[in-house]
């Protein structure tokens, strides 16, 4: 795992090596003053040297200024080593998420993936430029206090020695449980992050049901697990620090006692003595900070383990090695033999579809719920790959195509229209980056939304709000039309595009929309049949595949699936 984020250091040698340089001249300086401290205590005070003591005094003032120095340059750069790691950690795992299937965002809800970018990264952060720091500080306090006590007294410094191994069997025996406990944390806290983002999206549908007391219960029970997580966690580093402080003063304790014999024998001075038992000061401390790095280290693990499994998820609609650039799509589509199933062990959605449907033709599908009609459509722009058979656009298999052009190849409108929260210019801008205001207003003309758009507070550039909420239905899908003038695909999916609106905003969408599909070549799926009733050719899809096909009246006569859908939806008309 550590080679995995070594690697994020590289872009900030510079900032790495200055940030351990002073952590090594803070460590270095902090082993100064008990040496100091003997020379004053054995050598200028028993003189009488006032002056050898004010230039003494006057040269730790300095050393310490360049110390405070040293501080402020580690505290600052320190940080903002760890801010441009968790920088580029957060880049990664996004540019990563919009690589992955779409069947990884149907099985991973938004609230876990959110944790791993906004909290377990801050973790990581922290660890990054924390531990080089604490680890280069400790080493030279140790190493140097160890080998200063050595040549004071090297018994007094075995015996303060021996307490080491005692302190890293305590420290070891609670690995295992910071590590499960800090994973515990970071999932519990991810359950909290789903509830929110659950709950603030869907809070119009929470307030309509009067659910709020529902909601609030629900969250409190995953809001209680994270606390009883922890509470745990929380009890372990309890026990952790009070186990390495207390085992830390019991060598001060001995140091204490045997040096202080030691110094009425007069085995060493006044000075040795004093200046020994500030050197154990300066042993245990590394030694605690050492162990307390122990507990960081877990807990910004926890946190890279979490971001790896999302690294580590592998994209299966991928680029073949020889896939091709689709250019000059006339939008010639066929379906052969195509067979499809959401996951192992589910049943199949599609069974043996074929399909084909020529350059600028326009067809219908229409079939029960759960036929597979967005799943059919779906399958053209890779959004899934099929488990037999073969799609085909201008007579390449879409797996022979490059996925980005092939899907620039194709537009989608559908009934559940998402818009950015920007201005209406940013959202119909995205159907081509970088048109001009003069293209944008082009679309918006053609969508028949221009007219609304000035109406406006801010014409163009008025906000959204979140997924569009300040526009209505209506409103929203025009402006998904403009965004897909804009973009211009040969291939055109509208699905259900008009299924929620009105009457009066249905009449005018539905203009824009043959608008659109013009010289396109146009899949419709429908639900309401009454739409689509005089379209040139009905598709029927069932879970037996595409069962019939023709013209509304032809397959009304025919008296079959068609006729049964037509007569359900014109008997519960009349019953409304």
């Amino acid at each position: 795992m550590l080679k995995r984020f070594l690697p994020y250091y590289k872009p900030y040698r510079g900032l790495l090596a200055l940030d351990l340089a002073c952590a090594l001249g803070l460590g270095l300086a902090d082993l100064v003053f008990p040496a100091a401290t003997r020379r004053v205590v054995d050598v200028i005070v028993p003189a009488g040297d006032m002056a050898g003591l004010a230039r003494f005094g006057l040269l730790l003032v300095a050393l310490y200024a360049v110390r405070a120095g040293l501080e402020f340059i580690l505290g600052y750069y320190g940080h903002v080593l760890g801010v441009n790691i968790q920088h580029d950690l957060r880049r990664d795992i996004f540019r990563h998420l919009h690589t992955l299937d779409t069947r990884f965002f149907d099985d991973t809800k938004t609230g876990q993936i959110m944790s791993r970018i906004v909290g377990d990264l801050f973790d990581l952060a922290e660890i990054s430029h924390h531990l080089p720091e604490d680890l280069i500080m400790a080493g030279v306090r140790l190493v140097g206090s160890l080998v200063v006590m050595l040549a004071i007294d090297w018994r007094l410094a075995l015996v303060v020695f021996a307490i080491v191994p005692v302190q890293v069997a305590f420290s070891s025996s609670f690995r295992a449980r910071f590590k499960r406990a800090f994973r515990r944390n970071k999932e519990t806290m991810a359950v909290i992050n789903e509830h929110i983002e659950e709950s603030v999206s869907g809070v119009r549908v929470v307030r309509a049901f009067g659910n709020e007391g529902f909601e609030g219960a629900r969250f409190d029970e995953g809001n209680a697990t994270f606390r009883a997580s922890r509470i745990e966690s929380v009890f372990h580093i309890g026990v952790f620090n009070t186990g390495v402080s207390f085992l830390s003063n019991l060598g001060l304790v001995i140091v204490l006692v045997a040096g202080g014999y030691a110094a009425w024998r007069g085995a060493v001075s006044v000075g040795a003595y004093v200046a020994f038992a500030l050197y154990v000061a300066r042993f245990f401390q590394p030694i605690e900070v050492l162990v307390r790095s122990m507990e960081q280290f877990q807990e910004g693990a926890a946190g890279f383990r979490r971001f790896l499994e999302i690294v580590d998820t592998k994209p299966t609609i991928v680029d073949s090695p020889d896939a091709i650039e689709l250019a000059s799509v006339r939008g010639d589509v066929e379906f052969r033999g195509v067979c499809f199933r959401y996951g192992d062990g589910l049943e199949r959605v599609l069974e043996r579809v074929d399909l084909r449907v020529a350059a600028g033709e326009t067809v219908a599908i229409v079939g029960p719920s759960g036929a597979g009609k967005t799943t059919l459509c779906s399958l053209i722009p890779r959004f899934y790959d099929i488990e037999e058979g073969s799609i085909t656009v201008d007579g390449l298999d879409v797996r022979g195509a490059r996925i980005a052009s092939l899907r620039q190849a194709v537009g989608l409108v559908q009934q559940d229209v998402f818009l950015f929260s920007g201005s209406v210019r940013d959202n119909i801008a995205y159907g081509r980056l970088g048109a001009s205001d003069a293209e944008v207003e082009a679309a918006a003309e053609a969508a028949n939304a221009l007219e609304f758009i000035r109406s406006l507070p801010r014409g163009m550039d008025t906000m959204v709000g979140e997924r569009g909420v300040k526009l209505s239905g209506g409103q929203k899908q025009r402006i998904s039309i403009a965004r897909m003038f804009l973009k211009d695909p040969p291939i055109l999916i509208l699905d259900e595009a008009t299924s929620s609106l009105d009457t009066m905003s249905e009449m005018a969408i539905r203009e824009s929309l043959e608008r659109l599909s013009r010289d396109r070549t146009t899949f419709i799926i429908a639900h309401r049949l009454a739409t689509i009733r005089h379209a040139a050719r009905i598709l029927v899809l069932t879970e037996d595949g595409i069962v019939e096909q023709g013209r509304h009246d032809d397959l009304v006569a025919a008296g079959g699936v068609y006729k049964r859908l037509y007569d359900a939806q014109v008997e519960s008309l009349l019953v409304s």
